[in-house]
């Protein structure tokens, strides 16, 4: 297996954060976001989507999207479940993965690519050229303000989002609400559980 990442941007921390509780050790070629490699004839030959991470497999096979790629290295690698304990915490694992992309990462998107010339028609991922729309610059700083206060909502009930141990969803959490940095934007201090439950999965995870 080879995994392409690029270790500073969002996706690619999700999943080295998992690799990184569960002790896994993969080839890694880093991809330079900043310098468009995601866009070389190279690259484009491994993950034509233009987007990291991707782990290719011995099979020729390539995954391309954060959840499938957890779920593969849990499947091969699972000692320290991330995925939970049972059916039942797995289908809350993956759902949390999805609702919290959806409501979280994509607030942020919105602001950090709608605005600046570093995206100029590049306002989602992807080969192909996409203008801009300023406003959704707006409306993703109250979409992220919503999903702290909703997040903090369910911190206050809860150790955990499933099970009573850490999992991918705490683990995403955390990276969504360090990526709000991106566009300046922080956790308000008013939210103190889900403050709380963010350094409770720094905690939990192993020294870099």
């Amino acid at each position: 297996m080879k995994l392409y990442t690029f270790d500073i941007a969002p996706n690619p921390r999700r999943v080295a954060l998992f690799m990184q509780y569960k002790g896994i050790t993969l080839d890694t070629q880093q991809i330079d976001l900043g310098k468009l490699e995601q866009f070389s004839d190279s690259y484009k030959a491994i993950n034509p989507d233009c987007s990291v991470p991707a782990l290719a497999l011995d099979s020729g096979d390539c995954l391309v999207d954060v959840v499938a790629i957890c779920s593969y290295l849990e499947g091969v690698y699972p000692d320290k479940p991330l995925l939970g304990a049972d059916n039942l915490e797995r289908a809350q694992v993956l759902g949390w993965m999805h609702r919290l992309y959806l409501s979280g990462f994509m607030a942020v998107a919105d602001m950090l690519r709608n605005q600046g010339d570093m995206f100029k028609d590049r306002a989602l991922p992807g080969p192909d050229k996409v203008e801009q729309i300023p406003a959704l610059v707006s409306r993703g700083r109250d979409r992220l303000a919503g999903f702290f206060r909703q997040m903090n909502s369910i911190c206050e009930t809860r150790d955990y989002l499933v099970g009573d141990s850490l999992t991918q969803a705490d683990i995403d959490l955390l990276v969504v609400c360090e990526f709000a940095a991106w566009v300046k934007e922080t956790v308000p201090e008013s939210c103190a559980a889900l403050l709380a439950h963010m350094a409770r999965v720094r905690a939990a995870l192993p020294a870099s």
